[in-house]
């Protein structure tokens, strides 16, 4: 038995290896680390900070190297030029997705995010038609964010100022922002159909982030052999997307094809209009999975923002008070913000910006490919390659942002105090893969962050000297460390 494993072992590594050599031929890739046989460089890797891994990295072979996850190899984009010339000057070339083997498995190539092809382009396309006709980036998805931020405040009332973790009810928030779009329907904070919707995103997104999935992506057949939280992942789509078809088939139920009422509605409109396509995009597979990523980045990544934003105003009471202050000047107590406020308030604009390009969201964005092989600073990248790129080597260039590790709303004001804007500031990624709710997320950290601070008091109850706001994980999302506050009514 122990002859017959070795010989198994011993033809699997071979049969890596020659797959290897094969990989590593093709094309002439940017140089990196030697790696390992079957490992790659994941040993030479931090799995629970590959964005600074590959910042080291960065500062021996230059901005575009290239590492092997495993047997494969995956090509990294590092500073600001480097990104702008793939992403937005060769922007179909490196269009591509190449999605995470666990994603994969659940997705199985269709959605927004980790799709491609005709699949992306009809559900990006559709997606942001339907969201533009239900008003995002107009006045009626800014009254919705405005109904939701006053339900919000009253939730964080109701904590009477005593010690809380934000953590659920900032997510609350922008979910329900996400579901008026979808279902037509906002939900009670206290619904259970909600909270299990929302422990489910949650925990979703804290398993991705962690080392071990890192490892699995890293590792395919882990993910299909071993028992582990990925487990837990694959269940929980599982069960979303079954709660999505549910109310699918109500909505199909009662449609009106002359008033769609919501997202959904939309897609079900669509799906009949094209029952005589033989190349039919608009299937409920692409449905349930297209919800999921709209759920996925509406909510998790506000969530995470709001709360990570938080976090850093209690680091920080003069920047906190310089905010309620402009608050104050521009808006008062009484109204409720709105997004014409922002362009009379160039320091809180200024706060949002540099909340998002401190916090460093998602460090090395989602992964593209190359659509075809591509010829980049002189080496070529063979169709299908792997590219990772490093929006944290943009988001902390010390050339434009003095002292990137330091939280500065300076960041982003001239000399006279207006607000700046920047082409490093890519917190949403950048060219035709850049996220498709930009502008909702924009209006909602906006409004949401602005309605706490013209209401609430922020009172850590640790030291603020104290406060550690260096993220817990940092593979797909940035966490930051859980923490209690009060919130004060003024």
């Amino acid at each position: 038995m122990d002859l017959a494993v070795a010989l198994v072992l011993c033809l699997c590594s071979l049969l890596l290896l020659s797959l290897w050599k094969q990989s590593s031929g093709k094309g002439k890739l940017p140089p990196g680390p030697t790696p390992l046989p079957i490992l790659g460089n994941i040993l030479q890797l931090d799995v629970k900070n590959i964005s600074k891994s590959l910042t080291s990295l960065s500062k021996v072979y230059g901005a575009v190297f290239t590492v092997y996850f495993g047997v494969k190899p995956v090509v990294v984009l590092h500073g600001y030029e480097a990104v702008k010339e793939a992403l937005i000057d060769l922007g179909e070339e490196f269009s591509g997705r190449n999605m995470f083997p666990l994603t994969e498995r659940t997705n199985k190539g269709n959605g927004i995010v980790f799709s491609n092809g005709k699949t992306w382009k009809e559900m990006r396309r559709f997606s942001l038609m339907t969201l533009r006709n239900f008003g995002m980036g107009k006045r009626s998805i800014e009254h919705r964010i405005q109904q939701e931020a006053c339900c919000l405040v009253e939730e964080l009332r109701k904590t009477n100022g005593f010690p809380c973790d934000p953590t659920f009810i900032l997510g609350c928030a922008p979910c329900n922002v996400i579901c008026s779009i979808i279902f037509h329907n906002r939900f009670d904070y206290k619904d259970p159909i909600f909270l299990d919707l929302m422990e489910k995103l949650n925990e979703n997104f804290r398993i991705l982030s962690s080392p071990w999935v890192q490892v699995c992506n890293s590792f395919p057949p882990l993910i299909d052999y071993l028992p582990g939280s990925h487990n837990k992942v694959l269940k929980n789509v599982a069960d979303l997307k079954s709660y999505v078809l549910e109310k699918a088939m109500e909505h199909k139920a009662s449609l009106d094809i002359n008033n769609p009422r919501d997202y959904i509605d939309c897609f079900l409109i669509r799906m009949e209009q094209e029952k005589q396509n033989q190349q039919l995009e608009f299937t409920f597979e692409n449905l349930t999975a297209t919800v999921f990523d709209l759920f996925g980045a509406g909510t998790e990544t506000m969530s995470t923002t709001l709360r990570y934003g938080l976090l850093l105003l209690l680091k920080h009471p003069e920047v906190t008070a310089k905010v309620q202050e402009e608050i104050d000047h521009v808006i008062g107590r009484h109204r409720s913000p709105c997004m014409k406020d922002r362009s009379h308030m160039p320091y809180t604009d200024a706060v949002v910006h540099e909340i998002q390009r401190y916090i460093d969201l998602i460090p090395s964005s989602i992964p593209h490919s190359v659509k075809r092989d591509v010829e980049f600073r002189n080496y070529i990248i063979p169709k299908g390659t792997e590219v990772l790129v490093s929006l944290t080597s943009v988001l902390y260039d010390d050339k434009v942002f003095p002292n990137p590790g330091v939280f500065d709303p300076g960041h982003f004001l001239d000399e006279s105090g207006n607000f700046k804007k920047s082409d490093y500031f890519m917190p949403f990624s950048a060219g035709k893969r850049i996220c498709a709710g930009e502008s909702l997320a924009r209006m909602e950290v906006f409004l949401f962050l602005t309605a706490i601070l013209q209401k609430f008091t922020l009172k850590s109850v640790i030291d603020t000297k104290d406060i550690d706001t260096t993220p817990i994980a940092n593979g797909l999302l940035s966490v930051p460390p859980p923490y209690k506050l009060c919130f004060i009514p003024l």
